[in-house]
């Protein structure tokens, strides 16, 4: 056989099968990358994309709504992509975002019987000093979303000079209120309980959280000490007292809501209002619009607020947010609200750098040590 050709032949066998694995590589680092975008577009932590939130192009928008119902499944998304991904690749952990550590389903307490997670999400470098604490809670309707998407949304914090954490709580198609605001309040708790395990500062704990999770962190906010809301889920001896709530565009007074022109139908049965009351129309369960309305437990030793929200959010109407600052602001609470003139249920004017640079300003001014 003639060498002078074997060599050439070597040679090209040798560029394709390099040349196929090192497509095959970047096919398989492409699911993490595509999903992790997809949740930082998520701005409500559903689960979701909407189409206003989508930070590509409309075709690809167009193409990843694989039902038409103008919603990206990110799951549902990520789990059909066609990637072959070896077991090495597919048994090890997610990876963290850069320049933070995350501690992945440590067991906060108990809800309905069994455990309640959150991911912790730290410094890379050891602090000398315990640290403020930034927890974010998903939004969802209360009836979806997970606690997976609150690390993007901690991790900018945490590099900023604090230690993350994003919890799951129970949802309605578990339990109705107050299963979910008891579940958030056990997991300030736990961190209050472990703070020295984790760095954390137990008198500077913040919360934040959208949609549903803006209700329950303004929740968290203004029923400190409230005993019929803290559950049995564990770590009683602690408080549940925040120390600075940021609340991007939750509702508050369903009865205001419900009435609103063009929310009518959030009223009806099966609604997430409703589900969350436990079901049946909303309007006529007056008790049950009291208990979840943050603004009923408002008194002068609540924490800062820091409220956001779109002019034409088309899920949650503007004035619930304009209600609950205005009911703060009459007791003297401190608090700012953001009207994003324009803005929708979350997407891109969220991400905004002034809005970012809004919220890490009023953390950090909030949280500051005590002298």
């Amino acid at each position: 056989m003639n060498h002078s050709f074997r060599l050439p032949v070597l040679f090209l066998l040798t560029v394709t099968v390099t040349c196929c694995w090192t497509t095959d590589v970047l096919a398989q680092r492409a699911r993490p990358t595509i999903k992790d975008r997809l949740e930082k577009d998520d701005a409500n932590d559903d689960g979701k994309v909407s189409k206003n939130e989508f930070s590509g192009p409309d075709k690809l928008f167009e193409r990843l709504d694989r039902d038409g119902d103008g919603q990206i499944d990110i799951e549902e998304v990520v789990g059909n992509m066609p990637v072959r991904r070896p077991e090495t690749v597919r048994n090890s952990p997610p990876s963290s975002p850069r320049g933070v550590e995350v501690k992945r389903d440590v067991v906060f307490g108990k809800g309905g019987g069994r455990d309640l997670k959150m991911h912790i999400v730290l410094p890379k470098s050891k602090p000398s000093e315990p640290l403020p604490a930034y927890v974010w809670i998903h939004g969802g309707g209360w009836q979806g979303g997970s606690k997976e998407g609150g690390i993007n949304q901690v991790s900018r914090i945490v590099t900023e000079g604090f230690v993350g954490a994003t919890i799951e709580y129970r949802l309605t198609g578990e339990a109705p209120f107050p299963a979910q605001i008891e579940d958030c309040k056990c997991a300030i708790r736990f961190l209050r309980e472990h703070a020295d395990e984790y760095g954390i500062d137990p008198d500077r704990i913040a919360v934040g959280g959208s949609s549903a999770g803006g209700h329950l962190v303004a929740l968290l906010g203004t029923s400190a000490d409230v005993k019929e809301l803290e559950g049995s889920g564990g770590w009683a001896e602690q408080s549940s007292r925040v120390q600075a709530v940021v609340d991007l565009y939750g509702p508050t007074d369903f009865s205001k809501f419900v009435t609103t022109k063009g929310f009518e139908s959030h009223n009806r049965d099966g609604s997430p209002e409703s589900k969350l009351l436990g079901g049946g129309e909303v309007l006529g369960n007056d008790e049950g619009i009291r208990r979840v309305n943050p603004i009923t437990y408002i008194d002068e030793k609540d924490p800062p607020f820091l409220i956001i929200h779109g002019t034409d959010d088309p899920v949650v109407p503007a004035n619930q947010s304009q209600l609950i600052h205005d009911a703060l602001e009459s007791v003297g609470v401190e608090t700012t609200l953001k009207l994003i003139r324009g803005a929708k249920h979350g997407g891109r004017e969220f991400h905004d750098p002034e809005i970012r640079e809004l919220i890490t300003t009023f953390l950090k001014k909030h949280l500051q040590p005590s002298e």
